[in-house]
């Protein structure tokens, strides 16, 4: 070959070399993960999904994509056996190429699809997935052995899952309304039913029992007596939402996340949706994630972690819940105040106390610091696809302790309730911290 052909093969194979696709900037981008999260959130939304319920589709289907990560990440230990009932994942073979970080994604959406109805929600979103690895130049050799390894894990999560009581809650019993003094009942407009009564029975994933954080007993329903605890409580509640400012307002319409709303118009009535409270903490997650610049393990390490919160604070709450069966503001102060009175936000199907917005985002922010440390400014733009402006916080702390009292800016909390249900999350949020080692030292 003479000295101009070597030159012309030399400048071949270099723009040849230009022209490979490297899939991984694609693929192993952690935004694609979040928006992953995001997609089965819009699922949950379109649903319906109570919040309860919601936080078991992203703890599951986080657990999924954490443990294919953690099997390609040697920074990362496995759940199995942290999670006492967690058995061990299956092993990918030495032998395979596997990507991690889109078996991971596909996994997550393996358990997401199972776990939501209709079938197939993520069946379209999958398919895109599948389509960018391709698009982008994944070998097939690692594509097939990447689908092969995600449905391994998934299918044993899912396995595991069915093992959680969830099917058995379904036949169980509905809640007996009675008339016993200060218990709760079904509030306007839609006087529904009390909303998972059993939720207290599906099995915990850290904690060691559903009442492992059980809270001090709520103070006596003695609505007449002025010097009560309670009488002052209920005056509180009404006398804030009677003069609520424009930033009371915002903080409860930003933090509402009620599923599903029945709005009344004279004699039309319609539904409009948001996402439930751990779906707006599993936003918040991507947030922080994105700002910390946070790579793809570390977010669905973030990811897994907080769901688990969120599951587990659920099940604390909601044993406390049908234990007390606690009054809400808007039965008492209609009975005895005044009956045309209404909260700011729409009273929740099920009892007072404690406060489940509280528990679940106390928990879910102690775990979030516990990963990316305390302190970090964020803007929460959650809500600005509901129409509902942004709103910046410090830290997820901050953000915590207004989720928290929003819920008696808009009517549909008493503070103690609040308070107590804080701490309460706190200590679910402490708990993980310390029993699960997710990230090696």
């Amino acid at each position: 070959m003479g000295k101009s052909g070597a030159c012309a093969l030399v400048m071949l194979l270099f723009f040849a070399g230009c022209n490979t696709k490297d899939y991984t900037k694609e693929i192993h981008d952690p935004l694609l993960f979040s928006k992953t999260v995001k997609k089965l959130n819009d699922i949950v939304l379109e649903n319906n999904f109570p919040p309860m319920i919601a936080s078991r589709n992203y703890a599951y289907a986080n657990i999924a994509a954490y443990e294919v990560m953690a099997a390609g990440d040697s920074n990362y230990l496995s759940l199995a056996g942290q999670i006492k009932h967690l058995p061990a994942m299956p092993k990918p073979a030495v032998s395979e190429q596997i990507d991690f970080p889109f078996a991971s994604i596909m996994a997550f959406c393996k358990v997401g699809n199972a776990v939501t109805f209709p079938e197939g929600s993520m069946d379209l979103y999958v398919d895109d997935i599948k389509a960018k690895a391709k698009g982008a130049g994944m070998p097939s050799g690692i594509f097939d052995n990447s689908i092969a390894y995600a449905n391994a894990v998934a299918d044993s999560i899912l396995s595991w899952s069915k093992k959680d009581n969830y099917l058995q809650t379904r036949s169980a019993s509905k809640y007996t309304i009675t008339n016993d003094s200060g218990t709760w009942q079904p509030t306007p407009p839609a006087y529904a039913q009390a909303v998972e009564p059993h939720w207290r029975e599906i099995r915990t994933m850290v904690m060691d029992s559903a009442s492992q954080f059980m809270p001090v007993r709520p103070p006596k329903y003695e609505p007449m007596n002025k010097s009560s605890v309670f009488y002052k409580a209920v005056t509180e509640v009404k006398n804030i939402v009677d003069s609520l400012t424009p930033e009371q307002k915002q903080i409860a319409d930003f933090w509402d996340d009620n599923p599903f709303k029945l709005n009344v118009v004279g004699h039309v009535q319609y539904g409009t949706k948001k996402f439930s409270p751990p779906g707006h903490w599993m936003n918040i997650v991507g947030i922080i994630a994105a700002k910390q610049h946070a790579g793809f393990s570390e977010t669905v390490c973030a990811y897994a972690k907080t769901s688990i919160a969120l599951f587990d604070g659920f099940i604390s709450c909601w044993d406390e819940k049908y234990r007390s069966n606690y009054v809400r503001p808007e039965t008492v102060i209609t009975k005895y105040f005044s009956p045309e009175w209404q909260p700011y936000i729409q009273t929740p199907p099920f009892p007072e106390y404690t406060s489940g917005h509280a528990v679940i985002s106390a928990a879910a922010a102690e775990v979030m610091t516990g990963i990316f440390g305390d302190d970090i400014p964020y803007t929460d733009s959650s809500e600005l696809e509901f129409g509902i402006p942004n709103r910046t916080f410090t830290s997820v702390r901050m953000a915590a302790k207004e989720a928290s009292i929003s819920r008696v800016y808009g009517g549909i909390h008493y503070t103690y309730s609040c308070t107590v249900g804080a701490e309460e999350g706190k200590l679910v949020g402490t708990l993980i911290n310390q029993r699960l080692q997710m990230k090696k030292k």
